[in-house]
């Protein structure tokens, strides 16, 4: 048995259009693998960025937000460290979804958070494994007070991905609920 690797420590705040790779973070059975601006690319378009699937492809939540990405990147907003990363299984190297930011935290530090996984990757642990890891790297920096997620009331296994990662209800509307989890009380 090997030793886990140490958690990624979060990098200073980077300006946006920078070239600061993101970081690879490990969770649990998963590494988070942040994608590039290319790989983001080719993943809207159709490919695997790079990486090789459980199942044969991303599911199209992933696909979407790697569009997110390559706009951000086009736009010159784009900050490596807030955007999509792939959970990479450790065991065998399979990606098996996705998660990242919708943008980076806002003046109020605050920032809304996604994910998805393959269908054959659900009820096994692994949204709850990297929700804790990235929710713990970005409330850990300096830049990140409140992380925020939104999920259709229908949806009962990503909400309960949610509560056991620490998430509260804080609202809901037109068939959504909305989820937030607070950073260090000295930054809220």
């Amino acid at each position: 048995m090997t030793a886990a690797p140490p958690p990624a420590s979060p990098p200073p705040a980077s300006p946006p259009g920078s070239r600061t790779p993101a970081p690879r973070i490990p969770a649990g059975r998963l590494t988070l693998e942040g994608v590039s601006p290319g790989a983001a690319a080719g993943l809207r378009a159709g490919g695997g960025g790079g990486f090789t699937w459980l199942g044969g492809e991303p599911f199209e939540g992933t696909r979407e937000a790697a569009g997110m990405t390559a706009r951000a990147y086009a736009c010159g907003v784009h900050r490596p460290e807030f955007g999509l990363y792939v959970l990479v299984r450790r065991a065998d190297g399979l990606a098996v979804g996705s998660m990242g930011f919708h943008a980076a935290p806002d003046e109020d530090g605050r920032t809304e958070i996604g994910y998805d996984l393959a269908e054959a990757a659900r009820g096994r642990g692994y949204a709850t494994e990297a929700l804790r890891a990235l929710a713990g790297w970005a409330l850990a920096r300096d830049d990140v007070r409140r992380l925020f997620a939104v999920v259709e009331q229908a949806n009962a296994p990503s909400r309960a991905v949610l509560e056991r990662a620490g998430f509260a209800r804080v609202g809901e509307a037109e068939g959504e609920y909305a989820y937030e989890l607070r950073g260090r009380p000295h930054l809220t």
